[in-house]
């Protein structure tokens, strides 16, 4: 619990995908501190002794909770809902599974595949995948957003303009993220809590863990966002960059056949060069690489690049 918090909102006050009509789990005042108790991704279908087997099983009515949603007096369309990210308290357990069907390079990975976490909830050491890599831990609120203006029940999976589904790493403890606000209330609710991430979530998943999560709720009056925007405290990248990055590329006139490209490539370097699973390189990727875009203006082709840190198997 948290003892500086004004509420806490508990993890029996989920909800899946965003509706302005539901009734809102908490009332607060604008400036109000909330501890947030957030289920992992799975909404608990996947435990600590789960085995590929489950990820067959999983109930995707049941994927992607998110805790609140939360009522913020005085909230009016126009406005920015201002979300301080005090804090993370993880769990110490998370999963990464390869589902198939989703994922960038879901055509090449058809098979279900699942690696469960065990990391120091306190420390928060780099975490064990396999028997020689170590991943850097990074806790954040992957979901995060308001309810949009449209009425009726809208799916959790794609970002929208009020924020949600954005799966954006840095959006950790010590940032500041501004959400458009469509609704009276503004209607707030977070969940889908990573332990880390990779910029691009490659394989669809990340580390998916459940945690607690401590908020300051505000308001912008009149701030007339058109889609979210965030600031961070300082370097978002220095805890993997120590011993230098691995990067492959992909290069044509489609982001999106080039971002597939650069990440087969990658998989197929981190595979054969540290003799593991091509399906566990794709995982790995999509916990601790970074995809980007390093050039958009040449045209007809385009420069999409994969960066992987080799801090993980150094």
């Amino acid at each position: 619990m948290c003892n500086s918090c004004d509420y806490t909102i508990h993890g029996r006050h989920h909800h899946f995908g965003w509706d302005n009509s539901f009734v809102p789990a908490e009332r607060v005042a604008p400036g109000s501190t909330i501890e947030f108790q957030c289920l992992d991704s799975s909404g608990g279908q996947l435990k600590a002794d789960s085995t590929v087997a489950d990820i067959a099983k999983l109930d995707f009515a049941g994927i992607n909770p998110v805790t609140g949603p939360i009522f913020v007096d005085g909230a009016e369309p126009g406005d920015a809902l201002k979300v301080t990210i005090e804090l993370f308290k993880p769990s110490g357990f998370g999963w990464t599974g390869n589902i198939p069907g989703f994922g960038l390079l879901a055509d090449d990975f058809k098979e279900p595949a699942l690696n469960i976490w065990k990391y120091d909830a306190a420390s928060l050491e780099p975490a064990l995948f396999g028997k020689n890599a170590r991943v850097p831990l990074k806790p954040f609120a992957g979901t995060i957003g308001n309810a949009p203006a449209e009425m009726g029940l809208h799916s959790v999976v794609p970002p929208r303009r009020v924020g949600g589904n954005l799966d954006i790493r840095d959006l950790a403890a010590g940032t500041t993220l501004y959400l458009p606000v469509e609704v009276a209330g503004a209607l707030f609710s977070v969940g889908d809590t990573h332990a880390a991430q990779g910029d691009g979530e490659v394989c669809g998943t990340a580390i998916e863990s459940p945690m607690d999560v401590v908020l300051k709720l505000d308001l912008v009056k009149d701030a007339r966002l058109k889609t979210p925007r965030f600031t961070t405290p300082g370097p978002v990248t220095r805890h993997l960059d120590a011993k230098g990055y691995e990067v492959t590329t992909g290069i044509g006139p489609d982001l999106m056949a080039g971002a597939r490209e650069a990440v087969a490539q990658m998989v197929d370097l981190v595979a054969g060069r540290y003799k593991i699973d091509p399906v566990e390189a794709y995982m790995l990727a999509s916990v601790c690489g970074d995809l980007r875009i390093s050039e958009i203006v040449d045209m007809p082709n385009w420069v999409v690049s994969f960066y992987f840190p080799r801090c993980v198997f150094e």
